[in-house]
């Protein structure tokens, strides 16, 4: 598998490629007020709005440095597994990251678990040795809590939540 590489304060995380749609250049972002200091905002991108996570911020606390390796990832953000019953359509979800400057192959079965629970920070994945140290595998999926993907994704919520008898009830009002 292909992955982008990034830093957290000297350590090396990784994000699948597979699931990355571009890697830009650091843009501002408009901050969303009464949203989790992590989520850094929404960008705009082809006119459309992007929600943008501040990574170092939900890891370490600390905002992200503005450095010239400093770039927002855009992925393709699904909430859970694809499922033949259901396929969930993705989001697009930015991702502020510091030190994204490598790419390297590392096979999947490389990656073990961590076996250390990390409840609060769900989305960091089992880690794999590449020859330079650890090298741990960020799930995107798990990045986002359910009050967070309410705000981020409120369409969908909105539909998820609706039952047929609300629209039946709403077109006969």
């Amino acid at each position: 598998m292909l992955f982008l590489l990034f830093d957290l304060d000297g350590e090396r995380y990784a994000l699948d490629a597979a699931q990355i749609v571009e890697v830009l250049a650091l843009q501002p972002a408009r901050p969303i007020p009464g949203a989790p200091a992590w989520v850094a905002g929404v960008a705009e991108r082809h006119s459309e709005p992007l929600p943008v996570i501040d990574v170092p911020r939900l890891a370490l606390g600390r905002e992200a440095r503005r450095l010239l390796s400093t770039r927002l990832v855009i992925v393709e953000y699904r909430a859970s597994e694809a499922s033949s019953e259901a396929p969930e359509a993705p989001h697009r979800l930015g991702l502020i990251v510091e030190g994204a400057t490598q790419t390297r192959r590392i096979a999947r079965e490389q990656f073990a678990d961590t076996g250390v629970a990390t409840p609060h920070a769900r989305w960091l994945g089992p880690v794999a040795n590449d020859g330079q140290g650890f090298v741990q595998w960020v799930q995107v999926r798990h990045m986002l809590t359910d009050d967070v993907k309410t705000l981020l994704f409120p369409r969908e919520s909105h539909v998820a939540h609706a039952s047929p008898t609300s629209h039946a009830q709403a077109s006969t009002s």
